[in-house]
């Protein structure tokens, strides 16, 4: 399952990348072949300063060796040795009426701790999926909710009709910024943990996973073509810098991956590609009664059904 899952993810990120370089007309992505000394390595993938997209990165990484201390408590087991492979993705668009996009999908195992060739893994004691994809928008049009959720429904409503409201409420409740007491963008899908059980095996999991990661650019990419050559102001500009302060809090206060890269020794600026490289901290900011910018955070304090709206 992991070679296939990696297998999977390498082009995955083959065909984000060319789609991505193909809207954005000017900017390429710069790749990176990185190793990790304990084990595994990954292809780093970053754009910037480009036509639409200030700054992106599309990531995967396949890393293994032995579970460190810190993340053994976490995960409340003894020692370990895990592999972790996945693709991670952030984008950045320049324009404040294009929303900043994440996804993410990824496969774990662990293994009883052995002296086996680094590699050569011994029995699965464990393994799980898990990922998502998750909207951003500084200017909410909800034509633009709507599809972005529909197309996150369409593709779990193939494996389970449970699974896309479970999902769209957990993502909810996990891109919060509870120092803030509101979300981190207008959510999509989240899920975690997903174990062999009674309806679904691991190759269950792996078709659910791979349709949501294979609607990705169905979900963003018109949103995108429809939005990036908008008219906007340098006050929406500064707005859209003061949101994305909101963005950078939440990945580095709350993020269970940041954690996890920074606690296995992971490669920090593939970690840490995903913040914007122009934010604003502006002191006790608050947007004008009655304006857009107020509407959004009406909606990130109350999580819409937008299928439904």
């Amino acid at each position: 399952m992991k070679d296939k899952f990696y297998q999977y993810i390498q082009n995955l990120q083959d065909r984000i990348t060319s789609k991505l370089e193909d809207i954005d007309g000017k900017a390429k992505f710069q790749e990176d072949i990185w190793k990790r000394p304990e084990g595994g390595g990954g292809r780093t993938r970053v754009i910037e300063n480009g036509n639409v997209f200030e700054k992106g990165g599309v990531n995967i990484s396949g890393v293994h060796g032995k579970l460190p201390k810190s993340m053994q408590a976490y995960f409340k087991v003894g020692d370990v040795d895990f592999f972790a492979c996945g693709l991670s993705l952030v984008l950045h668009p320049k324009n404040p009426m294009v929303p900043t996009v994440h996804a993410n999908w990824r496969y774990f195992e662990m293994y009883p701790s052995t002296p086996l060739r680094a590699g050569e893994p011994g029995e699965i004691i464990d393994q799980w999926f898990g990922g998502g994809q998750d909207l951003t928008p500084y200017y909410l049009f909800e034509e633009d909710a709507k599809h972005f959720h529909q197309i996150c429904k369409t593709a779990c409503d193939k494996h389970n009709p449970e699974f896309y409201p479970m999902y769209k409420k957990r993502c909810d409740e996990y891109f919060y910024n509870a120092h803030r007491n509101e979300g981190r963008g207008i959510g999509g899908l989240f899920f975690d943990y997903c174990k062999v059980s009674e309806t679904m095996t691991m190759e269950n999991w792996y078709n659910f996973v791979t349709e949501v990661g294979d609607s990705f650019l169905e979900a963003y990419v018109p949103i995108v073509e429809k939005r990036k050559a908008l008219p906007y102001t340098e006050a929406q500009r500064d707005w859209q810098e003061i949101r994305r302060g909101r963005y950078v809090e939440f990945n580095l206060v709350h993020d269970k991956g940041t954690l996890f890269g920074l606690k296995t020794n992971g490669r920090i600026e593939s970690i840490l590609m995903s913040l914007p490289p122009h934010v604003q901290w502006v002191y006790d900011h608050h947007p004008e009664t009655g304006s857009d910018e107020e509407k959004l955070i009406a909606v990130l304090q109350n999580p819409v059904d937008w299928v439904n709206k």
